[in-house]
């Protein structure tokens, strides 16, 4: 990979060394100046006729989408965040009471929250796939739960907020394929990082968020449903752009993806979405995933010749979310002893309330997270471990 050019590309990292591209990365200059490009035409002509003059640049936003993870345009949705998005599809199926979802331990407190509702409100039941000695998902454990009948969804995200393992997505979604199972996976930290081929995986659904590692803008995510299921869901709300009306009785849904969507959207935010698309894609996701895999193990490498500090990562497969612990440090003192630095380093903490399940069997309330991208480089590591290395008490 070019990394002169990815680090150009990204001016802040002349000032500070941003390790929290799990939450929000840099975004590179090219969704900048679209975006930007985009606010003053709509001051220069109006909102509505700004995205009027941008109607070919938006259709591509799904297009772009459609490359990256091998589905079909109107197969995808834009919505306004991928919590949205995988709210939409969730509450869009028909889940009954003796219902079954299977999920992780690594599940994020946002969905599971609506696991429990369900549960309230329909009857349905939750059940936690036990791991292998690697801390991801046991495949032949699964195999066996797929064989109840009830079993109506497998639920799970590639890659969880507080790091841990990259789940054996493919050989899941077989397993969900040959069981005749709908499968929902919640791609947030794995969109842009890793390669992700629908059409591998065998999932229905996928959600993922602009922010984090495709380096889009904040408030803006995309949900894919595979074609053959979309028009057997119907979204938990409608509105004129979903659904149009036909007589004063009747409505008719649209047939394509953009039924879990609304008509208002940030035009802006959108296309910086898929400019940040096109740019990963240029790029190359795979040579990304190799730098970035590369850069992390080479983290917890140097973490672990700090005294004090435990790496906290699961997984026979990791990614470029790195966990850590201190023995005299809590992970809110690293956070800001690292912010506080001549050369301003970001990281952030993951806490039990994202990842309860998880948290509570490793018994861990929270860890130091540190999340890399291609243009980090080994040197902004280094400096971080000279830091930590400075703590006080250590």
């Amino acid at each position: 990979m070019n990394i002169e050019q990815l680090r150009a590309d990204t001016p802040a990292v002349a000032q500070l060394i941003h390790f929290n591209n799990a939450g929000a990365a840099l975004m590179p200059a090219p969704v900048i100046e679209t975006m930007t490009r985009h606010i003053q035409l709509e001051a220069d002509l109006g909102g509505y006729e700004a995205a009027g003059q941008c109607a070919a640049e938006l259709q591509n936003v799904y297009n772009a989408i459609g490359r990256l993870i091998n589905a079909q345009p109107d197969e995808i949705a834009v919505i306004e965040n991928a919590t949205r998005a995988w709210d939409m599809a969730f509450y869009s199926l028909p889940l009954q009471s003796g219902d079954v979802v299977l999920t992780s331990t690594t599940e994020y407190a946002g969905n599971y929250i609506p696991y429990l509702q369900l549960q309230q409100r329909r009857g349905i039941e939750i059940r936690i796939i036990p791991n292998d000695e690697h801390g991801q998902v046991s495949l032949p454990p699964l195999k066996k739960m797929l064989e109840d009948d009830r079993v109506a969804l497998i639920s799970l995200p590639v890659i969880a907020t507080n790091g841990g393992p990259v789940q054996p997505i493919e050989q899941i979604g077989a397993l969900a394929r040959a069981a005749g199972v709908l499968y929902l996976l919640d791609a947030c930290q794995g969109v842009g990082q890793l390669p992700l081929d629908v059409q591998k995986i065998g999932c229905h659904m996928l959600t993922a968020t602009s922010r984090k590692y495709l380096r889009g803008p904040r408030g803006m995510g995309f949900l894919y449903v595979e074609r053959s299921l979309c028009q057997n869901l119907e979204p938990v709300f409608l509105d004129l752009h979903a659904a149009s009306l036909q007589t004063a009785d009747t409505f008719n849904i649209r047939a394509d993806a953009r039924r879990f969507e609304n008509w208002e959207c940030n035009v802006a935010a959108k296309l910086g979405l898929g400019a940040a698309v096109e740019y990963a894609l240029a790029q190359g996701i795979e040579p990304m995933w190799l730098r970035i895999q590369h850069l992390a193990g080479y983290l917890r490498q140097r973490l672990a010749d700090i005294s004090g500090v435990t790496p906290r990562d699961l997984g026979s497969l990791t990614s470029g979310i790195v966990t850590f612990t201190h023995r005299h440090s809590s992970a809110a003192q690293i956070k800001q002893w690292l912010a506080a630095q001549d050369r301003r380093i970001n990281v952030t903490i993951s806490t039990f309330r994202s990842t309860l399940l998880d948290m509570q069997h490793r018994n861990l309330p929270e860890v130091s997270r540190a999340s890399l991208h291609a243009y980090n480089t080994e040197t902004e590591i280094d400096t971080m471990i000279a830091a930590l290395g400075r703590l006080p008490g250590i």
